[in-house]
């Protein structure tokens, strides 16, 4: 009985958070401004590492927990990179 809410909620999150990723590519590609692009770009990110995330828990290994992190590191330093770029128009000072 356990194994099978497991199965339906991983695969509900999935399409879920594809649902989500989809508005998000939607929003980076038609944004108004710069600033909405980089928050579209921030949720893509996030949504993509919450992806890998459950279908980790889905298959039971490892190695997507360690690939979700990494995807979370490198987001949150793009994030700042490209918000800096936008205040002051450089990234390394």
């Amino acid at each position: 009985m356990s194994t099978l809410i497991l199965d339906v909620g991983t695969i509900a999150a999935l399409v879920l958070l594809g649902v989500a990723l989809a508005c998000a590519a939607f929003r980076m590609i038609r944004g108004p401004r710069a600033q909405d692009r980089i928050l579209a770009l921030d949720n893509l990110y996030l949504n993509g590492m919450l992806m890998v995330l459950v279908f980790g828990i889905r298959s039971g290994r490892d190695l997507y927990f360690e690939a979700a992190l990494i995807i979370a590191m490198l987001g949150f330093a793009a994030t700042v990179a490209l918000a800096k770029f936008l205040m002051r128009g450089e990234v390394i000072e």
